[in-house]
């Protein structure tokens, strides 16, 4: 087998939400029949002619692409073994945190908790599961009056925090995530407590998806992530990924403010071929439109991605990798407004890289594995590497 020992750069890119059918516990999450890319595609007609070369149509289990003979990238699907279907569930298996119990949602924050918030704030609205487009028309002219910010949750496991900045500076606004944040542990931990900024006039407010920040729990243990960092790797997050795993593990962190911007810095990022790893998560597909249940925009989202696909592919010189993966489902055809328990897919491209189906991966974990294996880093946590698989000899 050929080996790839000079600089090398490993780019992933997580697809947010674009599941590619229903897993086998599916039906525990009430989410038997969902298939996030599939529903997507044939409610609306988008095709995705680009990523269909690459074999996105040859994964098992996708219908809405036709397969191709000769796909150029290998492909396959992760199976979640975590117990949970959110976001950080899943990125923490990707990098080796395997979770036997979900993390915690509340219905509503009972009364121990909302007093020691209160305590800091002095009041709050809110407290119900709610759209956050929703909740700030309902109650954002309340708050501009009273000055308490909007407490809301969801199905996922998060306490999130909106104020107008015209009322409640940023600063603030992140001071008061952070006390929510020290309030949030032990048995009422939630995964991640979000600031969400708006702004305008009641009838028209907008939330500030550049001014999000997201505090989350730490890992249980050390990633792949670390152990990149240890070994001398670069390591870039790109968009709310570093949010996601507490800032640990990062050399680099790389704001960005759209799918489309989480493009560009990304290509960016590649352009300087690092040595190491750069993992980006485009995030519109989830929060705008697998939320909000609107499939035709979250199949523009995915032509957007296919447009940019040659951009992403020309940075790659000889050794570097390129993977798309997604972290669970959030069908825009499906009822309510949560997250679907889907498999997650796997494309994987470079110049080294042979075409093959790696199949139906044990554990998300396998993508760690397989990037620190890449690295030649050493990594004996969750995960096999496919490694041996995806090398051409």
């Amino acid at each position: 087998m050929l080996r790839y020992t000079l600089l090398m750069t490993v780019t992933v890119i997580v697809l947010d939400s674009v599941g590619v059918g229903e897993l086998p516990d599916a039906a525990a999450f009430g989410d038997a029949g969902a298939h996030t890319l599939d529903h997507t595609l044939n409610a609306t007609g988008v095709q995705l002619p680009n990523l269909q070369r690459l074999g996105l149509g040859n994964i098992d289990g996708v219908t809405s692409l036709d397969s191709v003979p000769e796909p150029s990238a290998a492909f396959g699907k992760l199976n979640e073994i975590s117990a949970g279907k959110d976001t950080s569930t899943g990125h923490w298996e990707f990098m080796g945190v395997v979770l036997e119990h979900p993390f915690r949602t509340f219905e509503t924050f009972p009364a121990h908790i909302m007093d020691a918030f209160d305590a800091v704030t002095g009041g709050h609205l809110g407290n119900y599961p709610a759209s956050g487009t929703a909740i700030i028309e309902e109650l954002g002219a309340k708050h501009l009056e009273t000055g308490f910010p909007i407490v809301y949750t969801s199905a996922d496991s998060v306490f999130q925090i909106a104020t107008h900045v015209d009322k409640v500076s940023l600063d603030t606004l992140y001071d008061w995530c952070q006390k929510a944040r020290a309030i949030l542990q032990g048995d009422d931990a939630v995964a991640r407590v979000i600031a969400r900024p708006f702004t305008g006039k009641p009838g028209s407010f907008t939330r500030l998806g550049e001014a999000r920040k997201d505090f989350s729990l730490s890992p249980p243990h050390p990633t792949v992530l670390n152990a990149l960092k240890d070994a001398g790797k670069t390591v870039i997050g790109v968009g709310k990924i570093p949010d996601i795993y507490n800032h640990s593990g990062f050399t680099q962190e790389i704001h960005t403010d759209s799918n489309l911007d989480g493009i560009a810095k990304t290509i960016t990022a590649m352009n300087t071929h690092p040595d190491g790893l750069i993992f980006c998560n485009l995030v519109e597909f989830d929060s705008l439109y697998g939320h909000r249940r609107n499939p035709a925009g979250y199949a523009q989202a995915l032509k957007d991605v296919d447009d940019h696909l040659e951009a992403l592919l020309a940075p790659l010189v000889d050794g570097d990798v390129l993977m798309f993966i997604s972290d669970h489902g959030n069908d825009p055809t499906w009822h309510g407004t949560d997250h679907t328990r889907e498999y997650g897919l796997w494309l994987v491209v470079g110049s080294h890289i042979q075409p093959i189906n790696v199949g139906t991966r044990g554990s998300f974990a396998d993508i760690g594995a397989t990037v620190a294996d890449l690295l030649e880093v050493a990594w004996d946590g969750h995960g096999v590497s496919a490694k041996g698989q995806l090398l051409r000899e």
